[in-house]
């Protein structure tokens, strides 16, 4: 009797081994197949990554509009006019040294900003030249520098005084534009340095006029 019930376990364990290893034998092809397309869409660019992992298809600091554009074509010969006459008062004797002083630091800080603007067009793969529909805020023309070449002492000084003041009433105008419409946030950085620095240089630049 006992033998009986072990023979007839055994066949039901045997069945179910069987039926088991049918299973998993039939099974097996599709899985590995299924697996398949996940495992090659990982090895795809962009795909099998988290959100916010995919890298930028550019830095950051090459994104740019057309008023970046513009302004760093505008404002590179806007800048190397404002060294160029402060460089002409510093060559000049009998200029009040307040007035020296403002010449100096004018050309301080735009000469270095006249490298970065370049650079920004270079990486931009943009011309350094301006183009159609650049204005030419506050610019002298070729007659203002030769006066302001050929003046001496104390109308040198005043005469440098109007000039740079009107200059940089179009530099401040340029800025502003450039603050409202780009894109570059490096270039927009810039633009609103430009527009505090050279506000507080046009109210001094009025009051040591007033005293010439």
């Amino acid at each position: 009797m006992m033998n009986t019930k072990f023979l007839t376990l055994s066949a039901t364990a045997i069945a179910a081994a069987l039926a088991l290893a049918g299973c998993s034998t039939g099974t097996s092809t599709p899985s590995a197949t299924s697996s398949s397309p996940a495992s090659s869409a990982s090895s795809m660019p962009g795909m099998g990554q988290g959100p916010g992992m995919m890298s930028s298809s550019a830095p950051a600091s090459t994104e740019h509009n057309a008023a970046d554009t513009m302004f760093a074509q505008g404002m590179i010969p806007h800048h190397e006019q404002a060294v160029e006459m402060s460089e002409m008062m510093l060559q000049k004797k009998d200029i009040p040294a307040a007035v020296t002083d403002l010449a100096t630091r004018i050309k301080a800080a735009q000469a270095p900003e006249i490298e970065t603007m370049t650079g920004w067009l270079k990486s931009w793969n943009e011309s350094a030249t301006m183009g159609t529909g650049h204005t030419r805020d506050g610019m002298m023309g070729e007659d203002d520098l030769k006066q302001l070449e050929a003046a001496q002492g104390t109308e040198a000084a005043k005469l440098f005084l109007k000039q740079m003041i009107a200059h940089h009433q179009g530099a401040v105008m340029m800025a502003k534009t450039e603050t409202s419409q780009g894109k570059n946030a490096d270039a927009i950085e810039l633009s609103k340095k430009i527009v505090t620095a050279q506000e507080a240089e046009i109210k001094e630049m009025q009051d040591l006029l007033a005293t010439l």
